[in-house]
């Protein structure tokens, strides 16, 4: 195939012409899908550490002594 006639071959498939968009609509929502169902994931741990805090409290109690002071936490 020379060059000339390639292109006109790749013209001439490229003339179907329709809505790509209308073609492709499954794939924005499956990803607006995935999206939200990671959002709800992440909103589901909101305030996960408040929900135990007596367990908290009763560990820091418990190791009290193993926590060494230093003044800056690091």
């Amino acid at each position: 195939m020379t060059l000339a006639s390639l292109i006109a071959f790749a013209a001439e498939e490229t003339s179907k012409g329709g809505n790509v968009m209308l073609e492709t609509i499954v794939y924005p929502i499956i990803a607006m899908a995935v999206f939200a169902t990671l959002a709800l994931v992440t909103l589901s741990y909101r305030n996960v550490a408040n929900r135990h805090a007596h367990k908290a409290e009763a560990y820091a109690k418990a190791h009290a002594n193993d926590i060494q002071q230093t003044g800056h936490g690091h």
